[in-house]
């Protein structure tokens, strides 16, 4: 555990197309054995200081070093690539980005055909990192048949392969649902203990990753480290508010009731956490205050599906009788499993694919059935979850513009509602650089400002709010906000929980192609038998309340949610 794997001493990095500096004086030590969080804004720095761990800077990724880092004792500058890969491994944000093979049992192997293993100690070496991630049923399948959970289990059981000395982690959360999301935590912290590897990970949501202990926070801002310390004295501080991150939903309840929080509390963890009587009747007294919630509005239907039936060509139904209504003015989130159809529903509402049974209408119209993907373009804007596979010009104005431009709008016009998007969306700095130049939430932001510009009456998000910080999603979704206040219809397709409380006022719940629930978010969040189906997690907001001897779980989570809605207002 004393042991230095990682050292990072006086470090500084410039790419060579930037005029600034990226990182600035980093000083880091990692220890064998330790599990790190690296947390900070996007654009601070995370993903660069990554690069430099693992050896895409400086082999990949060109620039100007000061100081030194070291990994295992060596400069990483004196390594080769590979050297480097025999003891950092990485798994990547998105998993389709790192596979190489074509079954599941390939792609595990290829580090160690590099190596020259021969068999049978390739396949057994091959056999028990599949066990340790539990993915051995899968060897002979094709990654791309996978879930995002089962596809990050390939990744880490790649990289566990050669038996590295640390493991990095590049937001392993942004792609999974709660539950995947909370078994891959549980996952590379069983791992962590099996094998004693050091483990880095770089995430945004934080109270996901506490969910398994953690010995340190490293806080970054601007390209420099502004802390690094124990997770119970960083949220006991305000740093991470400051700082763009959001903190565990119950911590901020507890501060809304009064309570003061300090390191003695253990406030890492609602499992971890101790409040005194007192402190448990001030959270009791702050729900007793509570007004009752505003009865919801009278809304006509925008959209009507009905009875949808899908199946793609392996004949296993994606939708099976689905019916789904959105009501004009509404914001609304679908939620579920990976795979449980959510994204297979936007498509066909959009036109992307076509139901085998069933109907779809708009604004009253009696069926889409006949209308071009461009036709209901004009009505409905869908954001992918990939911004890989939305982009298609080099310049981020232009990108953003393209679909103006198709559609004749006036450059003067073109130009305002351009800068417009692009400041609300927190590019407007970036607006003269090409896309290539930005991160994976960056590129995100694009694809959003890109369909926003169109202003179209009612818009389709699938995972908003990935990759992205705390700060730059709460300003997509007050941006969100306030269209849905001027009459635009919203629909988040999501796998984040705290969006789901905080924004949506109705939640529509899939699995296995089916509808299970479309109530409030309080009272899905609530219901265990859903959340079990559906893959979901409970919100720690629920576990506050039975901590502190509130009965009704729902009408105390219900009480956060109207709070924080009368906070921003």
């Amino acid at each position: 555990m004393n042991e230095p794997l990682l050292e990072f001493r006086d470090f500084g990095f410039k790419y060579n197309a930037q005029s600034q500096p990226t990182l600035y004086d980093i000083n880091l030590t990692v220890r064998r054995g330790e599990k790190v969080l690296i947390a900070g804004p996007s654009g601070c720095g995370k993903s660069t200081l990554a690069h430099c761990v693992n050896g895409l800077i400086p082999f990949a990724y060109r620039g100007e070093i000061t100081g030194s880092v070291r990994v295992n004792g060596r400069e990483t500058r004196d390594l080769s690539l590979f050297e480097i890969s025999r003891t950092v491994g990485t798994v990547l944000q998105d998993s389709d980005g790192q596979f190489i093979g074509l079954t599941v049992a390939e792609d595990i192997a290829f580090a160690l055909e590099n190596d020259c293993v021969g068999e049978p100690a390739l396949h057994d070496r091959v056999r028990r990192a599949a066990q340790i991630v539990d993915i051995e049923s899968h060897l002979l399948h094709a990654p791309s048949d996978l879930s995002g959970g089962q596809k990050q289990r390939v990744a880490l059981a790649g990289v566990m392969v050669d038996d590295v000395d640390l493991l990095l982690f590049d937001e392993p959360l942004a792609n999974l649902d709660p539950a995947t999301g909370k078994a891959a935590i549980e996952l590379i912290d069983d791992i962590q203990k099996e094998t004693g590897a050091a483990v880095v990970i770089i995430e945004h949501r934080l109270e996901d990753v506490l969910h398994r202990d953690v010995d340190r926070v490293v806080l970054m801002r601007e390209g420099r480290i502004i802390a690094d310390m124990s997770p119970d004295r960083l949220l006991a501080g305000g740093l991470l508010t400051e700082n763009g991150i959001r903190e565990p939903l119950y911590v901020t309840a507890l501060k809304y009731a009064g309570v003061d929080i300090t390191s003695d509390l253990h406030p890492h963890s609602i499992r971890t956490l101790t409040l005194s009587e007192e402190e448990k009747e001030r959270v009791r007294a702050w729900f007793r205050a509570a007004p009752p919630s505003p009865p919801k509005p009278e809304r006509p239907v925008l959209l009507d599906a009905r009875d949808i039936r899908f199946s793609y060509d392996n004949g296993r139904p994606a939708l099976d009788g689905v019916s789904v209504q959105v009501e004009r003015g509404e914001l609304m989130a679908i939620v579920g499993r990976n795979g449980a159809g959510k994204s297979t529903f936007s498509k066909v509402v959009c036109g992307f694919e076509t139901q085998q049974e069933g109907t779809i209408a708009f604004l009253g119209a009696e069926d889409w059935a006949g209308l071009s993907i461009k036709e209901r373009a004009d009505h409905v804007g869908y954001v992918m979850q990939n911004p890989n596979q939305m982009i298609s010009k080099t310049m981020i104005a232009d990108e953003v513009g393209l679909g103006l431009r198709t559609r004749g709008v006036p450059e003067e016009e073109i130009a305002r509602r351009v800068e417009d998007t692009l400041r609300i969306c927190g590019l407007r700095p970036f607006r003269k650089w090409p896309v290539s130049a930005l991160s994976f939430g960056q590129k995100k932001r694009v694809t959003i400002a890109s369909i926003l510009a169109l202003e179209p009456e009612m818009i389709i998000l699938d995972e908003p709010t990935a990759g992205q910080d705390w700060r730059h999603y709460t300003d997509i979704m007050e941006f969100l906000r306030e269209l849905n206040r001027r009459g635009v219809t919203v629909v988040m397709i999501t796998h984040d929980m705290h969006l789901m409380l905080e924004y949506a006022e109705r939640a529509v719940v899939f699995s296995d192609g089916e509808v299970i629930a479309d109530d409030t978010s309080a009272a899905v969040l609530t219901d265990r038998e859903v959340i079990r189906r559906a893959n979901l997690r409970e919100t720690s907001l629920y576990d506050l309340a039975l901590l502190c001897g509130i009965g009704d779980g729902r009408a105390f989570v219900q009480r956060f949610i109207d709070y924080e809605r009368e906070a921003r207002a």
